[in-house]
């Protein structure tokens, strides 16, 4: 079973965003929300060390970890088979929208209509009800472009509304699977602000491949 981390914050109800519900009570919270700065997304080519090491780790209570970290490769390919890639990360701020609306809006646009477009998303966890029925529907009308999501954990897997959003990504092509401890590795290795220009080795976390195999049962659940 995955291992749980700080159990005592996660028992309490949070909304799809991370916030606590309960915080939508109290005036002070409420108007604490109310003045957060505007939305912005934060992109860039490697995010630092520490974000991944938290906002990545496979854990089954995900208290805390109310931001979506995107990681993309994007392979643009032309009817002679010539290959170009590039790759980023987004990283969404506040409640106003998520990470995987983010790429839609900042990256998909200079997409070349005459090109095969391959994208592969690691994810920190699954995508809520509102981003799968966005990426549903960019997948439905966009058919030079084929998606692989690799998430690390998902999110409020027990709601049958989130198990229907995971089977209709299936239904629409994307290819959903939980990150292995060697998915966790390469977005280290290619992600990851690595120290001195140096490449610092990958060193895994208690319990990530008891993790992800948690994690797997549950979306083959899911989705079957």
């Amino acid at each position: 079973m995955a291992q749980k981390e700080e159990t005592a914050a996660a028992t309490a109800p949070t909304s799809q965003d991370g916030e606590d519900l309960e915080n939508l009570e109290d005036p002070k919270k409420l108007k604490e929300l109310e003045e957060l700065p505007p939305f912005e997304i934060v992109t860039g080519e490697r995010l630092p060390a520490n974000f991944f090491k938290f906002q990545f780790r496979n854990v089954e209570y995900s208290s805390g970890r109310n931001k979506t970290f995107l990681c993309y490769v994007v392979e643009a390919q032309s009817k002679g088979g010539q290959v170009q890639a590039s790759k980023g990360y987004l990283e969404d701020e506040h409640v106003a929208a998520h990470a995987e609306e983010a790429f839609f809006n900042t990256i998909m646009p200079a997409f070349d209509p005459a090109l095969r477009y391959l994208v592969t998303w690691y994810v920190s966890s699954s995508p809520c009800a509102a981003c799968a029925d966005r990426i549903v529907r960019t997948l439905n009308k966009t058919k030079n472009l084929r998606l692989l999501l690799l998430v690390g954990r998902l999110f409020m897997w027990e709601e049958p509304e989130i198990q229907a959003a995971l089977r209709k990504l299936k239904e629409a092509g994307c290819k959903l699977r939980i990150m292995k401890p060697q998915d966790f590795e390469y977005v280290w290795q290619n992600f990851v602000e690595q120290e001195e220009g140096e490449s610092k080795a990958f060193e895994p976390w208690e319990d990530i491949q008891e993790n992800f195999l948690y994690y797997d049962e549950k979306l083959a659940d899911i989705l079957k």
